[in-house]
């Protein structure tokens, strides 16, 4: 699709004036087409229905995309119907090709509306789709219907819940904004939309510090957990750096002692531990 206006009008002027096909020609040239890769008659395939990709395109152009990208896409899809379709089921090429025009302008008006993507289902396209015109007609009424009211109303005949209808609403409302925008200038200095967002994450460097901080205890811990005992090591393992600490109990019929002799294990070996850290690293014990 030519790009400067007078290109495009000239377009759109060979496309309209382009002739009709009758059924018997338009079946024959689909049948070269597809049995004898006949490119020309592909051409001509083609030229006769670029009236249709225009004035499909043209139902789309109040979603802002620009009408040359509209009709270029329409062209794609008629490209794909031409690739699909089967003359000897008898059926006009306008009828099968008005599906695949359409599916590619809806999808490329989906993937360039906005940059937050919506959903990509058959429920969602035609809340998209069909959003505005139902409003319009729920709200052509003599008495002015309640938002609440016109959203369950479209909810229903869509198939979808209120909750959607209501986040697509506010999509469709208004634009995408740019977080660079401008929204305030004080002292001078123009503040962006970016300056006000809120990240309640630590900063980097307290982030690094902390991972850094991690691994050396764990290497403090490691070399300070030599000081144990078999026994010793096992049920500080169990009781204490386990994610399932293991009960005294249970560790007491494991290892044939009492559970008062499991407390009395752990308890030496934990002050062993301290001792250890606290000859090599202080600065451990916080």
């Amino acid at each position: 699709m030519p790009r400067d206006a007078s290109s495009r009008r000239q377009f759109v002027k060979a496309a309209m004036n382009a002739p009709y096909l009758e059924r018997e020609e338009e079946h024959n040239l689909a049948v070269a087409w597809r049995n004898d890769d006949d490119q020309e008659a592909l051409h001509r395939l083609v030229s006769s229905h670029m009236r249709l990709v225009i004035a499909i395109a043209a139902r789309f152009r109040h979603f802002g995309l620009p009408m040359s990208d509209l009709i270029q896409e329409g062209h794609v899809g008629l490209l794909e119907a031409a690739a699909r379709f089967e003359p000897e089921r008898l059926v006009r090429f306008s009828t099968y090709a008005t599906w695949w025009i359409r599916a590619s302008i809806q999808d490329h008006i989906l993937r360039n509306w906005s940059i937050v993507r919506g959903g990509t289902s058959s429920t969602q396209k035609a809340l998209f789709f069909n959003l505005r015109r139902l409003r319009a007609k729920l709200a052509s009424g003599t008495d002015p219907m309640p938002e609440s009211k016109m959203y369950k109303e479209i909810a229903s005949a869509v198939g979808v819940s209120v909750a959607d209808v209501a986040l697509m609403d506010s999509r469709l409302s208004g634009p995408d904004t740019s977080l660079n925008a401008p929204v305030a200038e004080t002292d001078g200095a123009s503040s962006d939309r970016q300056d006000f967002l809120v990240c309640d994450k630590p900063l980097q460097d307290e982030t690094v510090g902390t991972m850094i901080d991690t691994q050396r205890r764990k290497k403090w811990l490691s070399d300070a957990l030599t000081v144990l005992s078999e026994r010793e090591l096992r049920i500080v393992r169990e009781r204490r750096l386990s994610d399932e600490g293991a009960t005294l109990e249970s560790l007491g019929s494991k290892l044939g002692i009492s559970k008062e002799r499991v407390r009395q294990i752990e308890s030496r070996a934990l002050e062993k531990l301290r001792s250890a850290l606290m000859s090599t690293h202080p600065e451990a014990i916080a």
